[in-house]
């Protein structure tokens, strides 16, 4: 069900190559993207149309989601669901609530620098739809966005196979706050959100998980609007396991992101032989009850390796190779390893802190850095919605003090006007004294 690499008998290149076929790039993705992009930059909403048919098989009447529909949605959808809901988004607030701050100074002399921070006006949050229900991410994307002081948070989503929005992602969207939601998904919801058409304007940062193309998307439209540093794409699991690891847990674990579908990966670790055998027997019969089996299937086909490895540091070395979105440690104390790890995007710790966890109730946003962009890229936060502004006074004093400093570099690069704007007003300081 899983590849096989054995580090004992193999140089850890091995694990290069296998993430080389593994590889979710692919050019025929990225032309096709291309042309979305490029035909709704020119056409706008009558391209929204064609591609709303071509992928989604379904043009809604309106695109933007009306209030009366969203009122429908509370009423179709269970109270304990919407109480859910309702817990999960206060955990997501309360983290988020915790990475705020206003601005930061120092001031030396009568230098004073300051940094402030500034929202941006207008965020577009992408969440998957069509064949699942996602209202995890509309709580994981828009609440962040929110407490960051964005004023208009929108969200583009793809309707199901009877043209509507699920109901619980309608809800999901009311309780987070998002200011609008458009019933549009793929690469060409991505393209309005960048560049605007007459149903949607354009935003000021995109953010949220999608499949290849829409992950694709994202990155293509990043010159022209802000994009979180991370590859937000197919789901990633990797666990290392020792002996004391739960065969069950782990098996079910590594399954936990594989249903997510096509294109993800999963990782299982462990210099314990046995211990790899007992969570492949398990996840063979747990597969098999499954009802995501083929989506399951189809990311251990592609993506699914078991790797034995000669000590638990070669595990280490191995994750921070794959640089995965979840990490999980199912060994004994593994509060120990935290400083082996180098590359992930989020880390579970023990038998009992599955990534479940972290995708519905924990409060750090589940929106995580994929394809390893964990090399360089963090979790979606308050930060991916702000602008740091810096303001800088000056007082006569502390001019005088900077003034041959700046001087001499500036003329060391040829930059006249740098160097006399300086000159200017130390001259005039000088005379008034």
């Amino acid at each position: 069900m899983l590849k096989r690499i054995d580090l004992k008998q193999n140089d850890i290149s091995a694990i290069s190559s296998a993430l080389s076929a593994a590889s979710i790039a692919n050019v025929d993705v990225e032309q096709t993207v291309r042309a979305i992009i490029n035909d709704v930059k020119v056409r706008g909403d009558d391209a929204l149309c064609h591609y709303a048919e071509k992928f989604d098989g379904f043009i809604p009447e309106n695109f933007l989601v009306s209030d009366a529909e969203i009122d429908e949605a509370y009423k179709s959808c269970e109270a304990d669901l919407i109480d859910a809901m309702e817990k999960a988004a206060e955990r997501v607030r309360e983290f988020h609530r915790t990475q705020l701050h206003n601005s930061s100074s120092f001031d030396e002399g009568n230098l004073e620098v300051q940094t402030v921070y500034r929202p941006v006006d207008r965020a577009g949050c992408y969440v998957p739809g069509g064949r699942a229900s996602y209202p995890s991410t509309v709580l994981m994307t828009v609440i962040p966005a929110v407490i960051a002081g964005v004023s208009d948070v929108v969200i583009c989503t793809p309707p199901g196979d009877d043209g509507k929005i699920s109901p619980a992602v309608l809800v999901a969207a009311r309780i987070a706050g998002a200011s609008s939601v458009y019933a549009i998904g793929g690469a060409q919801a991505v393209s309005a959100m960048a560049y605007g058409t007459a149903s949607i304007s354009a935003v000021d940062v995109i953010v949220g998980p999608g499949n290849i193309y829409v992950a694709t998307a994202q990155r293509m439209v990043s010159q022209d609007v802000g994009i979180a540093a991370a590859f937000a794409g197919p789901s990633e699991i990797a666990v290392i396991a020792d002996e004391t690891a739960n065969p069950k847990f782990a098996a079910i674990d590594l399954m936990v992101q594989a249903e997510h579908g096509p294109d993800g990966q999963a990782w299982l670790m462990s210099p314990d032989e046995k211990i790899i055998e007992a969570i492949l027997q398990e996840l063979n019969i747990l597969v098999n009850k499954s009802k995501r089996r083929q989506e399951i299937m189809s990311t251990f086909d592609e993506g699914g390796f078991a790797v034995l490895v000669k000590d638990l540091s070669q595990a280490f070395d191995v994750a921070n190779t794959v640089a995965p979105e979840h990490l999980q440690l199912m060994i004994e104390n593994p509060e120990d390893y935290l400083s082996f790890i180098q590359n992930a995007g989020a880390v579970f710790m023990g038998n009992m802190a599955p990534a479940s966890v972290g995708d519905y109730y924990a409060g750090p946003s589940h929106v995580l850095p994929t394809d390893r962009s964990a090399r360089f890229a963090s979790a979606l936060t308050i930060h991916d919605f702000v602008k740091d502004i810096h303001v800088i006074s000056m007082g006569a004093n502390a001019l005088k003090e900077a003034a041959n400093t700046i001087i001499k570099i500036a003329d060391e690069e040829g930059l006249e006007a740098h160097a006399e704007s300086i000159r200017l007003r130390i001259k005039e300081l000088n005379d008034l004294a």
